[in-house]
């Protein structure tokens, strides 16, 4: 890959409709490649798709619908992207911050089931169609979000005790556990996972629930920033050779840092690893 173009590369963008997802998008589209959004929304998915290629000059723009909240929907998308034949870029970037606790259709937290059982899930189900690329990469949208939380292995759904931002905290951390452990376990298929921290982005559901978007902005010394610049990092992970060979690893404004100690923990990683899988019956 290079920084100019990216002709001829399929990449996948799920939450792609709005905020720092439709932003990569475009962007991506806007270098050449061709890209697949996934939203839960059929309406203003294709509203934004439509903006997207207007913006990119680019028709090989394309929307698939999913409710990444429903496993089930989950597994239908990803069977519909592996008749893509090759992925070569999978943007894990949906994502939601709730007040309230809400159950999935499949009984999880609705927080941890569509920050981090989704994108476990679908990256897992498209594991061969990403070994087919030359140069297949994971990214998954964290956030230093993870500081907020302490983890605890066996109360991932906070069934006893719902504190938004400590449970949106567990996903983010979550991410960060997946990204190290998928580039552990997929090294053999030569695939690349990181994760970064788009920083506070100033539109989207982050700005709307104050107390979180309050936490981003004092615990990163960010300002607000646009959804084209909370993208960047994203964009860059995708997109460049300067990072052809690095996996593992967490990301902020282009470089890569050190997450919490907690997420450094590769026992904790693999124990989170094993927990999902049981949780969305694979193997």
């Amino acid at each position: 890959m290079t920084d100019e173009t990216l002709q001829g590369k399929i990449m996948v963008v799920t939450g792609a409709n709005s905020g720092i997802g439709k932003a990569m998008a475009r962007e991506l589209a806007g270098r050449g490649a061709r890209v697949v959004m996934v939203c839960r929304n059929p309406d203003k998915g294709e509203e934004a798709r439509r903006e997207i290629v207007e913006a990119s000059g680019n028709e090989q723009v394309s929307l698939e619908v999913a409710d990444l909240g429903s496993m089930d929907q989950v597994r239908d998308v990803a069977s519909r992207l592996r008749e893509l034949g090759r992925v070569d870029v999978l943007l894990n970037n949906a994502g939601l911050y709730l007040p309230e606790r809400q159950v999935s259709p499949d009984g999880f937290e609705m927080m941890f089931a569509v920050n981090h059982l989704a994108p476990f899930l679908l990256t897992h189900l498209l594991r061969e169609t990403l070994a087919a690329a030359d140069d297949p990469r994971v990214i998954t949208t964290s956030s230093v979000g993870h500081l907020f939380c302490k983890f605890d292995i066996e109360h991932l759904q906070a069934e006893r005790r719902f504190i938004p931002l400590e449970q949106y905290g567990v996903t983010k951390l979550a991410n960060i556990f997946f990204t190290k452990e998928a580039a552990r376990r997929y090294a053999s298929d030569g695939i690349n996972a990181n994760c970064f921290h788009p920083g506070a982005v100033g539109t989207g559901f982050a700005q709307d629930e104050p107390g979180l978007f309050n936490a981003i902005m004092k615990v990163g010394k960010v300002f607000i920033r646009s959804p084209e610049k909370g993208g960047e990092t994203g964009v860059y992970l995708a997109a460049s050779d300067r990072v052809k060979d690095v996996t593992g690893e967490y990301f902020v404004d282009k470089k890569a840092k050190k997450p919490s100690k907690t997420a450094r923990d590769p026992e904790l990683a693999r124990a989170l690893w094993e927990r999902s899988a049981e949780m969305v019956g694979v193997s």
